[in-house]
């Protein structure tokens, strides 16, 4: 066996490039165990739903600064997070799916994009139709406390923001990684290794 520090020589460059068969047989070895892999213990699916937000910045700060802006999109969009993720929100789309397992700490759940557009509302499950439910609920949820605390001025919350729920009835859910991905990552293991192999090894001893 090579020192593992020692850079390849020519000649090991040369055994590597030579062994093009020994790849081949690699990264298919590598793409039927990705496969395996994914039938045997698949990914939860994955069902998006959307709520468009906007700050109408123009009606907020018709004169100001691009900086005062700035600080004012990155304020009320934590605000907007930290209502996302609140216990009242989480609990009424609880409520409103039936489903309790859908917590802030359970990892089935992400926010995707916060910002001027869409938000994204991301549920995990091992069953597709808790999935989507979980996932429009909480984009619902949302929406509606977002509306109640514009109409309420002691909420601290800028007036001028709206947000509408665009896609939350019919998702489709979808494994959250694809079967190419585990092809290919089960491919690019195995030729590490198999690179590996020949440069620190000599497979014909």
């Amino acid at each position: 066996m090579k020192l593992f520090f020692s850079p390849p020589s020519s000649d090991d460059l040369i055994r590597l490039l030579k062994a093009w068969r020994f790849w081949l047989v690699s990264a298919l070895v590598g793409a039927v165990i990705g496969a395996a892999v994914y039938y045997i213990a698949p990914p939860p699916y994955r069902a998006r739903a959307t709520v468009n937000v906007d700050f109408h910045i123009e009606q907020a700060w018709p004169k100001d600064t691009d900086r005062q802006q700035f600080y004012f999109l990155e304020r009320e969009t934590r605000k907007l997070e930290e209502i996302a993720w609140s216990d009242e929100v989480l609990n009424t789309a609880a409520t409103q799916a039936a489903d309790d397992t859908f917590t802030a700490d359970s990892g089935k759940l992400q926010l995707g994009q916060p910002g001027n557009g869409g938000w994204h509302f991301y549920a995990d499950d091992p069953d597709p139709k808790k999935a989507a439910t979980f996932a429009s609920a909480w984009a619902q949820a949302f929406a509606e406390k977002v509306k109640a605390d514009v109409a309420n001025p002691s909420s601290g919350l800028e007036q001028y923001i709206t947000a509408d729920a665009t896609q939350t009835q019919n998702l489709t859910a979808h494994r959250s990684v694809s079967l190419s991905m585990y092809l290919l990552a089960g491919s690019l293991i195995f030729l590490a290794v198999s690179a590996f192999s020949i440069l620190f090894f000599d497979l014909r001893k």
